[in-house]
């Protein structure tokens, strides 16, 4: 789809509107969707549309980012979900990715290459298992594949921050042997602004999986084709790891009370427990300490960031499978207690990976909702592709412990990775309030717990929170996404405490806003009326029973 084309059919959609009681008395007519592409976002609403639930407009969705959003997920990756039907506490599903069988554990970091970077995806069995269990039933799996295949045949224009990723990535792209020219122009360039890119591969391989259902990925020809690919280019990934592959398991979501309101996020492997630390940390303060613009918030902010991902550094939940003491004493008022009340001097300065995921909220006309975090783990992935699949691996078996056989992250068969996705709700006497996620590696923890924070405690709305600079602390080092406006008597009472003052190490920027922070996508039920954020930081989109919210953009 041409951008022009994209343009035009937001731009009638809108024209339809005519005045703001209008558009609130459609609010419940189909339903609400943010994610970071304006094609996925089309997709889904157009799946509500249609009588589709939240899961169906969730499958949709994921599919067509795969497509559209490529260097971040995408069938060679993983999912996260955090279902809440209407009424109910959310459920989570864990979609983790794990490694294949034949893993060594003594593996070396220049063992990890382009195929053996790759653990086993799980994206596909986990939407072909929530669209069975929790979609409506109004629509086919072929019917929720169709605008993947049709951006992947027709093709779909890149926005700003694509380009941007692109331009960063551009080297690794051309030196890859493994078929990244299929996310190029025709003559081998990377797009600009406004080019559209065409993915006739993957279109072939979305058609069968439309044709012959999810089982063909772990089980038929598709499975056949990664097997063979994997063989030839000295991957780990066998057939009988994708034949053997689990469902995705259902876990009961971590939660806390922050102020009257419940908050879920999603236990591990993943970083729920952390982002829920934050907010316990937070709440040991006054509301009206914690308004955006005041050095009160900043301190206590950056006090909480710290101490929380400190102890998620130096003391993991370390069990990813019977975790459940590990986290209940990691969310007790006792270890609240006892990180604000003992001196950390820890100063050492740990560079964070760039690690690249994807997030995406959506509500429907009932109410139910769903939190979506995919990723391929790194920009681009493995920067590899089968030449009779085109889609691209992930780096997951990256973030395993090498070296270190003792470790409980050490590299080994069949094992999770250790994630920061977060996929978080927000209810208050049961019915949901917020939907919220991010991608960027440990800064989701910080993004979603701070807007989290942010959005309960003021009445600034989810639009201009997700709009607002974010914070991010390793260790004792403090990052601001907007340093030249922190006043410099904020930065000397940050010093004062320890923090030394610290710059992302990648520019993906958009104004004063860098990628580096995240890319919240989220809806919240404000005065009755569901409003959807994009992160501007991202080329997102967010659509209101067919209206674009007016900060939404490409």
């Amino acid at each position: 789809m041409k951008k022009a084309f994209i343009f035009l059919l937001v731009g009638s959609i809108y024209a339809c509107s005519s005045n703001v009681s209008e558009q609130e008395n459609l609010n419940s007519a189909y339903g609400t969707v943010s994610s970071a592409s304006p094609e996925a976002s089309l997709a889904g609403i157009d799946i509500l549309k249609k009588g589709g639930n939240a899961i169906d407009a969730a499958v949709a969705i994921s599919f067509t980012l795969g497509v559209t959003e490529l260097a971040m997920s995408g069938l060679g990756g993983g999912s996260q979900v955090l279902f809440a039907p209407v009424g109910q506490a959310p459920i989570s599903i864990n979609g983790t990715t794990y490694s294949p069988a034949s893993s060594p554990r003594d593996a070396v970091k220049s063992d990890l290459k382009y195929h053996t970077r790759s653990t086993i995806p799980s994206t596909v069995k986990v939407m072909d298992y929530i669209w069975k269990k929790y979609g409506s039933g109004k629509l086919s799996w072929a019917e929720l594949l169709e605008p993947a295949i049709k951006y992947a045949e027709d093709g779909f224009a890149v926005g700003p921050f694509r380009h941007m990723v692109y331009k960063k990535y551009e080297k690794s792209l051309s030196e890859s042997p493994h078929h990244t020219q299929f996310f190029l122009l025709k003559d081998g360039r990377i797009p600009g602004p406004g080019d559209t890119i065409q993915q006739l591969v993957l279109a072939g391989t979305l058609k069968r999986l439309a044709q012959f259902g999810a089982d063909d990925f772990y089980q038929g020809e598709i499975a056949k084709e990664i097997a063979q690919d994997m063989a030839e280019n000295e991957g780990w990934i066998s057939f009988e790891d994708l034949q053997s592959f689990p469902n995705p398991q259902e876990l009961k979501p971590l939660n806390i009370n922050y102020r009257d309101h419940q908050v879920y996020s999603q236990p591990p492997p993943c970083g729920g427990w952390t982002t829920l630390l934050i907010l316990n940390l937070l709440a040991e303060s006054p509301a009206d300490q914690l308004q955006y613009g005041t050095s009160e918030r900043i301190m206590k902010l950056a006090e909480a960031l710290a101490l929380a991902h400190i102890d998620r550094r130096d003391s993991p939940v370390t069990d990813l499978k019977d975790y459940h003491q590990a986290v209940n004493e990691k969310l007790s008022q006792k270890h609240t207690n006892y990180l604000l009340n003992t001196s950390s001097n820890s100063t050492l300065s740990l560079k964070e990976k760039e690690g690249e995921t994807t997030h995406f909220s959506v509500v429907d006309k009932e109410g139910n909702a769903v939190a979506i975090t995919a990723s391929i783990n790194a920009y681009f992935g493995a920067k590899a592709a089968s030449p009779k699949l085109g889609f691209l691996y992930n780096t997951y078996m990256d973030d395993f412990k090498l070296g270190e056989p003792d470790h409980p992250f050490a590299i080994r068969p069949l094992a999770m990775a250790y994630s920061s996705m977060s996929p978080t709700i927000v209810q208050k006497n049961g019915e949901t309030k917020l939907i919220i996620g991010s991608p960027g590696s440990a800064r989701i923890i910080s993004s979603v717990a701070q807007l989290t924070q942010l959005w309960i405690d003021s009445e600034l709305g989810i639009e201009k929170i997700v709009a607002l600079p974010r914070f991010h602390t390793v260790r004792h080092k403090f990052y601001a996404e907007d340093m030249p406006a922190i006043p410099n008597e904020w930065v000397q009472l940050l010093r004062k405490k320890g923090f030394t003052i610290g710059y992302p190490t990648y520019d993906l920027t958009t104004g004063n806003l860098n990628a580096y922070f995240g890319g919240v996508h989220a809806i919240a039920l404000e005065n009755g009326i569901w409003v959807g954020a994009a992160d501007p930081r991202r080329d997102g989109l967010v659509l209101s029973n067919g209206f674009p919210s007016d900060q939404s953009h490409d």
